[in-house]
């Protein structure tokens, strides 16, 4: 079913990063960031998924009428290696296609903070992303949100598992809101729209 199809569906929005609290302010849990503050935003709190390991939290975005959408925000709680099995899980359960999941992750070939929506593609050795395609193939849609790439000779798996700097945290706030913002037009009003408004 492609998203012409899926109008009256419901979309999952997905933040990727891994559960408990030493992970909260990774690089690696910038989607977690950006689906807390969605929650945040339709007025809902998280709560235990019934049929997978995530948490979820259900609610409607868009003003009132045909641009309203239902949205479920879920966060896997089954570490990033591993989201594709509860992801897949939430898409059984809502009945969602996968064009309507929208996946939203760090992306190291993007400088800090910069954004870049797209349908489909790659998983550029983002492990959450591969266990996602693995698990339901590709065609779902991404909101890459830059981090950079990790100085000098630090490897890329200590550089996502660090905390955003305290340079980088100064501006945080304000990217994860322009990408919650992002997110919000690409349910409501379409990639086209979304790239053409925040594809920096």
């Amino acid at each position: 079913m492609d998203v012409t199809t899926a109008a009256n569906a419901p979309w999952l929005v997905v933040g990727l990063g891994n559960p408990g609290p030493e992970y909260a302010m990774n690089r690696h849990n910038v989607g977690f960031m950006v689906v807390d503050l969605l929650a945040e935003r339709i007025g809902g709190k998280f709560k235990r998924a019934q049929k997978a390991q995530a948490q979820v939290v259900e609610g409607r975005i868009g003003p009132p009428g045909p641009a309203n959408r239902r949205v479920i925000l879920a966060k896997p709680m089954s570490y990033m290696n591993l989201s594709g099995g509860p992801v897949n899980a939430l898409r059984d359960f809502y009945k969602v296609p996968v064009a309507n999941i929208v996946a939203v992750h760090d992306e190291l070939d993007i400088d800090y903070g910069m954004l870049r929506l797209k349908l489909g593609g790659g998983d550029n050795g983002h492990n959450g992303l591969k266990s996602m395609t693995k698990a339901m193939g590709s065609d779902y849609h991404r909101v890459r949100f830059g981090i950079g790439r990790p100085p000098g000779r630090m490897p890329v798996a200590d550089f996502v598992l660090k905390d955003f700097s305290s340079a980088e945290r100064k501006e945080l706030d304000y990217l994860v809101d322009r990408a919650a913002d992002a997110v919000e037009c690409l349910v409501i009003e379409g990639l086209q729209r979304a790239q053409s408004s925040y594809n920096s």
